[in-house]
């Protein structure tokens, strides 16, 4: 993601010529496979609304007058206005025959909203990294809740949490039926735990060392002005380049999978909270025993058989097979990549955050109310 030097987005420019504006502000955005836009803004002496705006940057644009509606439309707009009125805004002022190449009015909208800060990049966060720490299933999803709300209270960075767990689980989404997606004798009698998470998505067959999953809790604001099908693959951009590095070539299938020419690796779950802040999680599977996975997923009976696999194969094992590492490394390689890509720094769970966890698990996560709220 292109981004000025020393000018982070949504903060005032410095003013490189006498008399220029002390109250510019600069906001970029890369379009995916399209061209960088900028948008250069002054804002009023009481910096509630826009002054002058400028669009620039490599895409191309047809007629040559069409910039000038362009910076008319943005022009006056009050600083808090939304990414669709923003857009709105542009498409009333083109010309009929415009012909916008490379960049589309959203992606002015974006750039405007990072201009002005409502919009962020992953550099204008300072993100930490907490290692993978062995516990129970149903604490690692209670901390997914209260990291996410402790980024969205500004009482913590935004982070990338690995995973670690010792029991066998199933982990359902947030709007999945128990009973139509676990076999609750065969549960039993494997001793899984069913918990459910707090995003949609489907069920996830977690045994130790099995697969690896990780979490992301950040600020909305980093993927304001992308789409929800868009924020998938902009959020684990830096994991497929991981992946590449341990030698598996692998791309976003809509919606959320992640996929190999081999199959697929591993599927994303979203969660936005209405305090602002953002949970973005993602299992990928090491070296599952796709027939214990079978006996105790309803589901996975009928998708695995959908594609002709049979219960004499016994394991679904993508990043073991296509890597030959081990899971620790892949793991070890996910952090450097992120720490490298984002400046990111280690950190570790707070007792206070693992007290908080611990009660949810007792009031929501561990209960029969929450686990078969969808029955």
């Amino acid at each position: 993601m292109a981004q000025q030097k020393g000018v982070p987005a949504g903060e005032p420019r410095e003013a490189s010529t006498p008399g220029s504006p002390p109250q510019a502000r600069h906001g970029e955005y890369k379009v995916p496979g399209g061209k960088l836009v900028v948008v250069d803004l002054d804002l009023d002496p009481e910096q509630k609304s826009i002054s002058r705006a400028s669009v620039n940057g490599d895409f191309f644009l047809e007629p040559d007058d069409a910039l000038d509606a362009i910076n008319a439309a943005l022009t006056g707009l009050p600083v808090a206005t939304a990414r669709e009125d923003i857009a709105q805004s542009v498409r009333a002022r083109l010309p009929a025959d415009a012909q916008l190449i490379g960049f589309d009015e959203y992606a002015i909208a974006t750039a405007f909203r990072r201009a002005l800060g409502l919009a962020t990049t992953w550099q204008d966060h300072q993100w930490e990294v907490l290692p993978a720490r062995r516990l129970p299933i149903a604490l690692n999803v209670a901390l997914d809740q209260v990291l996410t709300e402790e980024v969205a209270a500004g009482n913590r960075a935004p982070v990338l949490r690995l995973w670690d767990w010792s029991e066998r689980a199933v982990v359902i989404g947030s709007f999945q039926s128990l009973r139509n997606e676990v076999d609750a004798e065969a549960a039993a009698e494997q001793e899984t735990t069913v918990v459910r998470r707090i995003t949609g998505g489907g069920a996830m067959f977690m045994e130790p060392g099995n697969c690896i999953t990780y979490s992301l809790c950040f600020p909305q604001s980093l993927v304001d002005g992308l789409s929800f099908a868009d924020s998938y693959p902009y959020l684990d951009s830096w994991v497929m380049q991981a992946l590449e590095e341990v030698g598996v070539s692998a791309h976003y299938k809509p919606l959320n999978d992640i996929v190999s020419d081999a199959g697929k690796i591993g599927g994303a779950a979203q969660k936005r909270l209405a305090s602002g802040g953002m949970l973005h999680h993602v299992t990928m599977s090491y070296d599952i025993d796709a027939q214990r996975m079978m006996d105790v997923l309803r589901i996975g009976r009928e998708k695995i058989s959908d594609k002709g696999i049979t219960s004499a194969v016994k394991r679904v094992d993508p990043l073991r097979s296509q890597t030959g590492m081990a899971r620790g490394e892949i793991m070890d390689v996910l952090r450097h990549r992120f720490e490298q890509n984002y400046g990111a720094t280690v950190a570790t769970l707070r007792d206070s955050e693992i007290a908080r966890a611990e009660d949810l698990v007792a009031s929501k996560f561990g209960t029969r109310e929450w686990t078969a709220r969808v029955p």
